[in-house]
Parts: C-alpha cells; structure tokens; sequence
C-alpha cells in the first residue's frame, strides 16, 4: 500500500464520518480527503515533480496533517518539523534536506519572516489558517482545484518522509522512510491495536504530529476511526479530551504518564473509553508502571522502535504485563515486549556474530520496516545498515521467553575505572523511590576513573529526597560501583518535543571544553 491509502481506506467506507477534531472545528473525511486532493493538485499546478521535499511547520493541527496528506498525494515528500525547534536549527533542517515548499502556521509567522531570506531553496510559503505576508492562505492557494486523487503513480521504495535526527551541533541526518517502511509500521500498529469493526475508535494526538502521533493517527484512520488533535501534551487537557471525546487510545512518552498520574482529581475521572495507552519514545520505571496499570487499568501497551525503524519493531500488549492474574513482576515490566511478524531481530556482537539468549549486545533489525537511509549520506547509512542489518546503537537481550530487553544506548553506557556501567538500571532505582519524578544518569569527567556516575534528578512536586538517600538505595540494590558518586537536583530536565530527557543537553555542563570518548 502506498501510505496515503491508509487515509482513503477510512475515507472509502466512511466518508461521512468524523476524521478530525482540532479546537471546536471538525472535518469529515470527505471534507479532509478533498482538501487534500486539492493541496495535491496545487503542488502539480506549481510545477513541484514528485519528489519534491515539503515541510511542515506548525503544531498540532487538522489542516497541518491534511497538508501532510496532500503532500503524499502529490507523490512529495514531507519533512517533518517542530514549532518549538529553535529558528538556527530549523532552518538548518529545511536547508539541509533541500525543502521547495513550506507551510506554516500562523503562529510561527515571524519566525517564517526572519528565516525567509536564509532560505534560497524554499520557493513556495502557504500558510495553513490565514494569509501571511508574501504568503497565501492554504483555502486561498487550493481554491477552485479538483477534489479528485490526482493522476500519480507511487513506487513503494518512494521516499515519503525525510525526518531529522537532531542538528543542534553539525548537520542533522534525515531519515528516509519510503511507502514501503511507513507501511509496514501501520500494519504493525494495526496488529497490535486490537478493534472489532464495530467497535467506535478515536485516537487523540497530544504530542506532536511532527515526530510519531502524526503516523500513529493512521492506523485509526483507516478503519474510519476519529483523530482529535491537541495543541499539547497537557495532563488535565488530556483528561478532558478523553472524557469528551470518549479516546479509545493514545500515544504519550513515559515522563507524560509520569504527569498524568499526579493530576488533581484523577480518581474522579471516567476513562472507561480508554482501551490502549501506548507508551514508548524512552523507558519507563518499573515502579512507576506498576502504579500507571493500577491507576488506567489494563490499558499499557509498550513499543519500541526508532525513526529509522518506524514505531514498530516490538510490541508488549497489554495482557503481557500481567502474569497469573497480577501484575507481572518488575523482570517482565522491564522488557519492550516481542518483536512483531515483519521485521527479524538480532542480538549482534561488533563483529556480526549474533549471540544468545540471555547475552546482551546491540539490537539489529531487518525487514520492510527499516528506513530506505539517511538522505544525500550514503557515507552514514553504510555505518547504520550493514549487511542489510539495521544497527539500532541500542544495547539489549532477549530472555529465554522471546522478550526484548533494553539495557542501553551505547553511547549512553558510562566507562568508570575500566568498567562497563549501564545508566537504565541505575536509574530504574532511583525512579522507584517516590519523591522522585524523573532522572537521568550520566558519566562525567574524573582525572582518575575516567568517569564518575552522577545522577541528574527532578523531583515531584513537593517531593523530599536527599543525595545521599538515593545514594544509599542504589549501594544497597546495585552495589558501591554502580551506584551514583553525585546526585545534582533539577526543577526540570531538558526534553524532546516527545518527552525525552535529552542526555546529550544534560552532558554538556559537565563536559564542557572536554571530549567524551564513548
């Protein structure tokens, strides 16, 4: 299938039905699936071959990811980008991955102005909700065109997605996923939302559409389910979004859980829609899982897989983390689950050689599911995929269960005195007490051991806790090696748009003017 097909399914057997929600507006999918007919055809009339990189600015909105629809329809390929991405490095991405057309939100009007004339490549600006200056309003620039399919013809190893790894120091790399990669996401995800074809299905997007809640909405839209958009991922608007629209699942990273869970009258709520909470983007606390199934009920659902391997290399539904009819034990909480049909995974040695269950070493993928590579990099997917083997840089295991198991980045793993130290289980510890919201552990400089453990920690609010407490719990669980040499406290840590603590910002103040070998 090609990815657009997996809008016109929903929109062919349910055209009067609701595809999206955003503020009080809401488009059917005949309303959604002709506007995007006509962004298609106002691509082709500007003479914009297929191919043609288009990005989209703006947070989460309908007419924003209809946009992305009507950028695949065109045969284009979108380049996904973030509001909250500072201006230096967004133009570095738009530039970088060879964008022609740009739409943007009103919002992020002025920041459109101050980068325009930085951005020779860009020859085409719509604005998604109103008319900008030097740029038209995207009803404006579609007026009048056919609300057909255009005549396109699409190959499955087309790239439709050309996604960012990052970029704040040095060019970012773009992830190419093609019709074929994205695709097979989708069917992953389909697996692994179990829906009867009568059952009312609606998927709320609350992190943003620019990285995974955009191609996650697919798998509802397909079976004519209802997207209801948020403009961000907070706990009380969630909530309200829930009992409103009655979500049967969402996708939120674990720190959002970790929120969600301490949200002033939560025990009052009624979630009995919810049947799939996916949560996925970093680890979670075993700790803190257990009390997220206690508190949504059985309703966890875990996934990992990165840009390169879209969204769906394993699964862990939610029976999985039961086991006799309780919660499972922390040992089964930790895993990611199973990988799914389409894809093969190994456990791989440097060398290639694949180890054993139980031995740990770097998680490959192979399959439709792994990126086409990284864009005009041939250099860098040779270094990423080898042998047809996507190397996913995560550190893991399998048990003797067929369960994934996470252990680390391997750029994240701590050298301290000749010693391998992985930061995940020392900070399993540390989020297992309950002052504490969230931390990071990372490796900084020490003239003698090379690199000291030291513990970044964000406490909940009103939470007491001190250095030398979390010290102590992790000597008496870990072991003196392993357990943190420093605890520094945070009001918060720095994150992603998704969630994710960023490690490398929280690195840089402590290994400024240094050079970190690993």
């Amino acid at each position: 299938m090609a990815i657009i097909d997996f809008f016109d399914r929903g929109w062919r057997h349910s055209p009067d039905s609701v595809a999206y929600v955003c503020d009080d507006r809401s488009w059917t999918f005949d309303d959604a699936g002709k506007l995007s007919c006509r962004v298609s055809h106002a691509l082709l009339r500007a003479g914009f071959a297929q191919g043609t990189k288009a990005g989209v600015l703006s947070p989460n909105d309908a007419r924003a990811w209809i946009s992305v629809l009507g950028i695949w329809r065109a045969g284009s390929a979108w380049v996904p980008l973030n509001p909250t991405t500072p201006p230096a490095d967004l133009r570095r991405v738009i530039e970088t991955f060879d964008c022609e057309v740009l739409f943007f939100h009103s919002s992020m009007a002025s920041t459109v102005a101050e980068l325009a004339p930085s951005m020779p490549k860009v020859t085409q600006y719509v604005c998604l909700d109103d008319a900008a200056a030097d740029a038209p309003s995207l009803s404006e620039w579609t007026a009048g065109l056919p609300a057909t399919p255009p005549d396109v013809h699409y190959a499955m190893d087309d790239v439709v997605a050309i996604s960012s790894t990052g970029g704040t120091t040095g060019e970012p790399k773009g992830v190419m996923n093609t019709h074929r990669s994205l695709s097979t996401c989708l069917a992953h995800l389909m697996m692994a939302f179990h829906y009867r074809a009568d059952d009312p299905i609606v998927d709320l997007a609350a992190l943003p559409i620019s990285h995974a809640s955009g191609v996650i909405s697919l798998a509802a839209t397909a079976r004519g389910g209802t997207v209801v958009f948020l403009p961000g991922a907070e706990p009380t608007a969630i909530l309200d979004a829930i009992e409103r629209h009655r979500v049967t699942e969402l996708f939120l990273a674990p720190t959002v859980v970790y929120r969600l869970m301490e949200a002033p009258g939560l025990e009052d709520r009624d979630l009995t829609s919810l049947r799939y909470l996916l949560y996925a983007a970093a680890p979670m606390s075993a700790e803190k899982l257990r009390r997220a199934i206690a508190l949504f009920g059985p309703v966890l659902m875990e996934c990992y897989g990165q840009v390169e391997a879209f969204a769906g290399v394993s699964f862990m539904r939610p029976e999985e983390h039961f086991a006799a009819g309780s919660i499972a034990p922390d040992g089964r909480l930790a895993s990611c689950g199973r990988p799914y049909p389409l894809v093969a995974v190994e456990i791989q040695e440097a060398d290639g050689r694949r180890v054993l269950a139980g031995e740990s070493g770097e998680i490959c993928v192979r399959g439709d599911l792994v990126m086409k590579g990284y864009y005009a990099a041939p250099d860098k997917t040779a270094e990423t995929i080898v042998d047809g083997w996507l190397h996913t840089g995560d550190i893991g295991h399998f048990d003797a269960d067929g369960y994934l198991f996470i252990t680390d980045r391997k750029k994240d793993m701590i050298i301290s005195g000749g010693l391998n130290i992985y930061p995940s289980e020392i900070e399993q510890v540390i989020w297992s007490h309950p002052a504490v919201q969230d931390c990071a552990v990372i490796g900084v400089p020490h003239d003698d051991w090379g690199e000291a453990v030291t513990a970044v920690v964000e406490p909940n609010p009103g939470g007491r806790v001190s250095a030398d407490e979390l010290i102590a719990l992790c000597k008496k669980t870990l072991g003196s090696i392993r357990a943190p040499k420093k605890v520094d406290f945070v009001t918060s840590l720095p994150r992603s748009a998704n969630g994710k603590v960023l490690k490398r910002a929280v690195r840089e103040r402590y290994w400024a003017g240094r050079t970190r070998q690993v």
